[in-house]
């Protein structure tokens, strides 16, 4: 399956608790994606808060798109990378 990059701006600033609420959103967001066959790897956050880096498996960006407008995220930019493991030449 293909791995993409998900760029969001978040300009009042991505707030997640962090307690069961927050733990039910994210949940909601992980059943949400299920639906379209997307998964979410990880996400990197910026120190400020407004930008993140997200890390999906997904069918296509399309299939990506559709499950962020279902879970109101903002969607900047959508790449298709691959991994570079800087271990591999040893």
């Amino acid at each position: 399956m293909p791995r993409y990059l998900v760029e969001r701006t978040f300009p009042d600033g991505l707030h997640v608790p962090v307690d069961a609420e927050g733990a039910s959103a994210l949940s909601k967001i992980v059943e949400a994606n299920s639906s379209q066959g997307v998964t979410w790897v990880h996400s990197y956050v910026s120190a400020d808060k407004t930008r993140t880096y997200c890390i999906y498996d997904a069918p296509t960006p399309e299939a990506i798109k559709q499950v962020a407008e279902r879970n109101g995220l903002p969607v900047n930019n959508i790449s298709e990378v691959s991994v570079l493991e800087p271990y591999f030449y040893h």
